[in-house]
């Protein structure tokens, strides 16, 4: 496998929104091909998988225009200027749910869809949790609900949450992170 990385030849902003932009590579690859490669600027995100003293999960319900559907997911979110991922994390746990955390922890750090997106997504675990209201934006319309782990389980199984971030976060946290998740399978 080569080391050597990609040689931009040109590049441009085609695109410039409020939450990402789109940039035109012009790039000589490492294996020597010349390619256009278009790229999705994104600042970063977060997703916060809050656990209550009791193991169950807080989870949020909301439209997805892109998928024309409401879907159940884990808290999650854009990260801000220069904000880091706990903080990122604690402000959408509070905007969303309006709990608060004594402890954050990144978990998992990946980049969602490699092969045209910039953004990377950090995955941390919320515990200590202090409920409170909820602080949504204006167009946000949520609704919230603590999940038992068997209960997730079986939404898993069942094919039944479809956004890739909670279903990776709820399998990472359930194979790894807690061992009476074990008791489960």
């Amino acid at each position: 496998m080569p080391k050597a990385k990609a040689r931009i030849v040109n590049s441009e902003i085609v695109y410039r929104g409020p939450i990402f932009s789109v940039r035109r590579d012009e790039v000589i690859e490492p294996g020597g091909v010349q390619t256009t490669r278009e790229v999705i600027m994104h600042s970063g995100s977060v997703v916060v998988l809050p656990v209550l003293p009791d193991e169950r999960i807080i989870m949020i319900r909301q439209y997805r225009h892109a998928t024309r559907d409401f879907l159940w997911e884990l808290v999650a979110g854009r990260m801000d200027g220069n904000e880091t991922p706990k903080e990122a994390a604690a402000r959408e746990l509070l905007e969303e749910t309006g709990y608060r955390a004594k402890r954050f922890s990144v978990f998992l750090d990946v980049f969602p869809t490699p092969g045209f997106l910039e953004e990377r997504m950090y995955i941390l675990l919320a515990e200590g949790l202090t409920p409170g209201p909820a602080q949504p934006e204006a167009d946000e319309k949520i609704e919230v609900r603590a999940y038992s782990l068997k209960e997730l389980k079986q939404l898993l199984k069942q094919g039944k949450l479809h956004d890739a971030k909670s279903v990776a976060g709820i399998l990472y946290y359930m194979s790894f992170l807690r061992k009476s998740a074990r008791a489960l399978r």
